[in-house]
């Protein structure tokens, strides 16, 4: 069995690299768990982005909102479960009774947060603008009128002493598939961890789901 070579670890000016004390290494990690704090507090993260409530593309109009696990009305939380049997048993096989009892567990965590893809009639957009004329906020968050596309999922986590933001779920229906819509949702995913300060942006995607592979490979062109 090959072994690897024992040396010094050398920084790249050529001296050999002082190892951190460990008040360095506990102030790190206090820095840490101070960002995904931060992140973590902040309400809504859509909010920050106005430029991503709405993705337009040849007459596909989708409304981003956002939610919190613990804080899904019913519906939103069967038909969150219900697509991701859709999309995931057949990847999943026989394992699928035990994995859809932990992501129902996982979907309503209080760490959770989500954007919901929603798609309204024109007749409840203009019921939108009536309210906001009228001083009631219309705002982005429990998509109460509108009929529901898919959804991520995400988190703000620690992995590997690295503060990341992990995208648990990003499910589309078919109708929502094929149109850009995943490239921008990553595009969105990206500058909510930009702007939590996160330092990498991580998702896990499963070798037998060929199709999510090539999407995210791709960004869905």
């Amino acid at each position: 069995m090959a072994t690897a070579e024992n040396k010094r670890p050398r920084s790249s000016g050529g001296g050999v690299e002082r190892p951190l004390s460990r008040k360095e290494i506990l102030g790190t990690k206090k820095a840490i768990k101070e960002l995904i704090r931060k992140a973590v507090a902040v309400k809504d993260h859509l909010a920050r982005f106005p430029d991503f409530h709405k993705y337009e593309r040849s007459g596909f109009s989708i409304y981003l909102e956002s939610g919190h696990g613990n804080q899904l009305p019913v519906p939103t939380r069967k038909y969150i479960q219900n697509l991701l049997k859709a999309n995931m048993e057949g990847t999943y096989g026989s394992e699928w009774p035990s994995e859809e009892k932990i992501k129902r567990r996982e979907m309503v965590a209080p760490e959770a947060r989500y954007i919901l893809t929603c798609q309204y009639t024109d007749n409840d957009i203009a019921k939108c603008f009536m309210k906001q004329d009228s001083g009631v906020e219309c705002a982005h968050v429990t998509c109460r009128g509108g009929r529901l596309l898919g959804f991520v999922h995400y988190r703000f986590i620690v992995e590997e002493d690295v503060p990341v933001l992990y995208v648990y779920e990003l499910q589309l229906e078919s109708s929502a598939q094929g149109k850009g819509l995943r490239k921008f949702l990553m595009q969105l995913i990206e500058l909510i961890a930009c702007k939590s300060q996160m330092w990498a942006v991580m998702l896990t995607v499963q070798k037998s789901n060929t199709d999510a592979m090539v999407s995210t490979t791709i960004w869905d062109m």
